[in-house]
Formats: structure tokens, C-alpha cells, sequence
């Protein structure tokens, strides 16, 4: 139990996928300019994160590693990304039409996002049985709503500053981006104790 607290706690703090590792920064810079969409896109990166977990861990371990055809594990996770990213936009048109429609492009954009297909890799590297992969989803996914609310809310307090003309824009965006980073720093060595 204290093992699958760690990675929860690393996935959401020390981990954090966009914030510590530098993944999904296309939706994490795109979608946080409102709260709102903000939330919205990290719930569906979250069970997309889960739900091709839930999906690739049995097929990697107990079908391609098998067959011995590992190495067609980007392509078979790729594949199973864009059929959940397919059914979740489908869901969301038919029951959330605008949260569907405040996401607009960036919602099949989560086909290609790194940090989807990392979490699913990262998982066989790091050597996490079934049960903690899901866990390191989880916490990936939290991770990832942690940093987009955090982003939405100084990215709202950015347009009522007063920003020099030349930092206006992606500039301030970007150098906001990197101080929130720097922030997540502070967090390194959290779990540490908790893994061994």
C-alpha cells in the first residue's frame, strides 16, 4: 500500500508529467487560458491515461512480449490511444456538447499527446506490476489537472497585468510556464523515503 501511495504522490508532485518531465506541453500551453477547459481536457487526459493502461499493459505483457514482437509496442500503443481518444470524443459530443466544443481541435490532439503514450511506457521501464501501472495513470493524470488549474490560474491573473510589450503574449506565457516549473522542484525527493 505504501508503494502505490508513492507513485500516486510522485505522479501527481515529483513526476509530474508536464510540470517535471516535460510532457503534454502542446494541450498544458493551448487549452489553459480558461479554468474551465482547463479542467475539462485534464479529466479526459486523465481517463485516457487510465483507460489505455487498462489497455496496453495486458497487450504488451501478455501478447506482443510473447509473440516476440515487443518492438511494435509504439505503433500497438499509438493504435489503442486513438481508439480510446475516438470513444471518449464520442461520449463527450453526444453527453457534453460544450465542453466538447470548448475543447475544439485540441481534444484529438490527445491522440498524439506524449504525456498519454509516456505514461504507458514509462510504466514497463519503471517495472510497475498491473496494479501500480494503474495507480502511476492515476497519479499522471492528477499530476496533470495539478498543473493545467495551477497554469489556467496565472495565466488569468497574466491578463490583468501589466506586461511589457515585448513579453506580451507567448513570451510571459512561457516564462510563466518555466517559474510554475521551477516551483514543482521544491516537491524533488517527496517520495524518496516512501520507495524504499
Amino acid at each position: 500500500m505504501q508503494m502505490m501511495i508513492a507513485i500516486l504522490v510522485a505522479g501527481v508532485l515529483t513526476d509530474n508529467f508536464v510540470l517535471a518531465q516535460f510532457l503534454g506541453i502542446c494541450p498544458f500551453l493551448g487549452v489553459s487560458k480558461k479554468l474551465d477547459t482547463a479542467i475539462g481536457m485534464s479529466l479526459a487526459v486523465t481517463i485516457v491515461m487510465v483507460l489505455a493502461t487498462l489497455l496496453t499493459y495486458p497487450l504488451y505483457a501478455w501478447v506482443l512480449i510473447p509473440l516476440g514482437l515487443d518492438y511494435l509496442q509504439t505503433i500497438v500503443f499509438i493504435l489503442a490511444i486513438a481508439a480510446l481518444v475516438q470513444l471518449v470524443e464520442i461520449l463527450l459530443k453526444k453527453y457534453l456538447p460544450p465542453l466538447y466544443n470548448a475543447l475544439g481541435i485540441y481534444l484529438p490532439l490527445i491522440t498524439t499527446n506524449c504525456a498519454v503514450l509516456g505514461v504507458t511506457i514509462l510504466n514497463f521501464t519503471k517495472n510497475y506490476t498491473y496494479g501500480q501501472s494503474l495507480v502511476n495513470a492515476l497519479g499522471a493524470g492528477l499530476g496533470f489537472l495539478v498543473a493545467m488549474v495551477l497554469f489556467a490560474g496565472v495565466r488569468q491573473r497574466l491578463e490583468t497585468a501589466d506586461i511589457p510589450e515585448a513579453l506580451q503574449g507567448m513570451p510571459i506565457t512561457l516564462i510563466a510556464a518555466a517559474i510554475v516549473s521551477m516551483s514543482f522542484l521544491g516537491f524533488a525527493g517527496l517520495t524518496e523515503g516512501l520507495f524504499h
